[in-house]
């Protein structure tokens, strides 16, 4: 129960409303309990004696008891109600709060469904708990004491003899509790699976149909429903089980009291009129036990949901500022790797990377495939901490300093542009909010996205659709553009900016990018070489180290990485002589042992 404590945390600041409900609900419960006592008058008084204006005054009664339990029931389901709703809204809250306060890390040893599922899912679960359940369990608490002690005042041996099938009643509560707590993590773990499964399959529905594996994903996903539904018929098997036998312990006791009453009845020592409010409260007692039963079955899913949503609310950033971190001015743009290495778990990604960078330098990363170029430009705004070394910019250690003050002055355009689906307008305006509409014209004019815009059905108020699917590659990579633009940071990353782009495209988002990399440092990570020739140096990275360091010409005459690289995107002097006219002679020689090399498409062809 120690997650159901913590949850309660959550419930404190309504005690308020927490205190009326409970006054209201005890109302509520001790009326229905008046009921069995005025059938036992009933019986006993006006139907014995035939005493009419008795039975009149107790209609009245009886409906006056009706409307005062109405009002008060009303009242306490509102305002209970109000306080689950409050409370799973606030942890609706607190979770995506929290979600935004973990690092990159948190997210890719993660899948998006399954995190997914622990908002909604399992938050669903709670909900339904707070908002009702509870509700229920603590009504049936109350109208179980209070029939039992008026079973006690009116006949202690009767009470006695149905309370010997209380303990039976309470194992076997305790033994199926236990497991369905268990089973229910299990289902919503399950679930999760499941959500995972749909979330990756929808986000690359593209890649889905390109390669026809519709009919792998509809196995992979229904393998995943079917394994939450065994997981969620072995929960249904305990709970079969579960409920009849505490009814049919309610039950049995129920029929023993009836038999040992009725000789009671017999023997003159108990009145007709007693013995059926005796039955009224029996059948409370029962019917509550019987309620217990079920809401305590859910009351142990929902803690199951509640230790998978603790389990996250607890997950520590890997990335968090520093006791007493100042707040980094603004900056010139000077960044400095100084003897920096970084491994994901204990494999080493980079090696003591030392690497500079002047305020206004442009400095490209190219290297192979997993060398460690986007780990390297990740570090700089501190999405990643350096396992060893630091980064310092314009001296200062980026771990110095609150994370919002070093990211608001870095800007990131991706190789795949991420835009919300939103507007057009609201996706620009993402990079400063508080941006007027003439400056947000201005960006996207210099990113080269007005005139596409005000094309657009909407123009700046047309909503561009899920990850922004209703634009082309170029018109999408043109508005992050804008984006950072508006943004106006001091250091610019750029990663992969143009590999996927179509000539066309490529020529005004490159136009727009020289713009932005206007008197900012600036990190281009490409590997079309061709595009890097912009750079004021070039950093080559092989197996998580710096290998080479120079201007295009130096790097290409010095023969090594870069130019065998280079190579190898222009296999024949002709294509090297039209994209380098004037190159440095050493070329050629990297190029004719790139020419003896067997040709990759033939042999694929083989």
């Amino acid at each position: 129960m120690t997650e159901f404590r913590r949850f309660l945390r959550y419930v404190r600041p309504y005690r308020r409303h927490m205190v009326i409900a409970g006054i209201f609900l005890i109302v509520v419960s001790g009326l229905r309990l008046v009921l069995p006592w005025a059938i036992q008058r009933l019986v006993d008084v006006a139907f014995t004696r035939k005493d009419a204006a008795f039975l009149n005054r107790l209609a009245l009664f009886l409906l006056g008891l009706i409307v005062v339990q109405t009002f008060f029931n009303v009242g306490q389901t509102y305002l209970l109600s109000y306080v689950g709703e409050r409370v799973v809204a606030d942890l609706r809250t607190i979770l995506y709060r929290k979600l935004q306060s973990l690092d990159l890390r948190f997210f890719a040893d993660r899948r998006v469904g399954e995190i997914t599922s622990r908002v909604t899912n399992d938050v669903t679960t709670i909900q339904s708990v707070v908002t009702s359940q509870l509700t229920s369990f603590f009504r049936q608490l109350l109208t179980f004491i209070g029939a039992l002690a008026l079973i006690i005042y009116v006949n202690p041996r009767l009470t006695a003899l149905m309370l010997v099938i209380v303990p039976p009643v309470i194992l076997v509560g305790r033994f199926f509790g236990q497991r369905l707590r268990g089973i229910s993590t299990t289902v919503q773990d399950r679930l999760a699976d499941a959500t995972a499964v749909l979330e990756e399959t929808l986000s690359g529905i593209r890649v889905v149909k390109s390669f026809v594996r519709e009919p792998y994903e509809i196995g992979r996903f229904t393998d995943a429903v079917e394994e939450t539904f065994a997981a969620a018929l072995t929960r249904a098997r305990y709970r079969a089980g579960f409920t009849p036998l505490i009814t049919f312990g309610g039950f049995g006791g129920l029929i023993l009291v009836l038999w040992y009453g009725g000789r009671q009845v017999l023997a003159g020592q108990l009145t007709p009129g007693e013995l059926i409010s005796f039955l009224f409260y029996t059948f409370m007692i029962a019917g509550s036990v019987g309620v217990f039963s079920g809401t305590y079955g859910n009351i142990q899913e929902a803690l199951g949901a509640l230790r998978r949503v603790f389990e996250l609310l607890d997950t520590e950033p890997a990335v968090v500022e520093k006791p007493g971190a100042i707040s980094m001015p603004p900056i010139q743009g000077r960044v400095h790797f100084e003897d920096v290495s970084f491994g994901y778990d204990e494999t080493l990604v980079l090696r003591d990377v030392d690497l500079n960078a002047a305020p206004g330098e442009v400095v490209a990363l190219v290297g192979p495939s997993g060398a460690g170029k986007t780990t390297l430009v990740n570090l700089i705004p501190r999405f990643y901490d350096t396992t060893g070394g630091q980064i310092t910019i314009d001296g200062t250690d980026v771990r110095d300093v609150k994370l919002a003050s070093l990211r608001e002055q870095i800007g990131i355009v991706p190789q795949e542009t991420l835009l919300f689906s939103t507007t057009v307008r609201e996706n620009i305006l993402y990079g400063r909010l508080d941006a007027t509409e003439e400056q947000m014209m201005a960006a996207a004019k210099a990113a080269n996205a007005h005139e596409f815009i005000t094309a657009l059905p909407d123009g700046y108020d047309t909503r561009v659709g899920e990850r922004g699917v209703k634009l082309s590659g170029g018109q999408r990579q043109r508005v992050a553009i804008a984006r950072a633009l508006l943004k106006n940071p001091r250091i610019l990353l750029l990663d992969e900016a143009t590999s996927s782009l179509d000539s066309e495209s490529e020529g005004l988002v490159q136009e727009a990018l020289s713009r932005l990399m206007q008197d900012r440092t600036t990190f281009i990570i490409a590997h079309r070489l061709a595009t890097v020739q912009i750079a004021d140096r070039i950093a080559v990275l092989d197996k998580g180290r710096i290998v080479e360091v120079g201007t295009h010409k130096e790097l290409l005459a010095c023969g090594g990485l870069y130019a065998h690289l280079y190579a190898l995107q222009f296999r024949t002097l002709d294509s090297v002589s039209r994209a380098t006219e004037h190159e440095v002679p050493e070329i050629e020689s990297v190029i004719e042992g790139e020419r003896r090399k067997p040709d990759l498409s033939s042999l694929l062809r083989l």
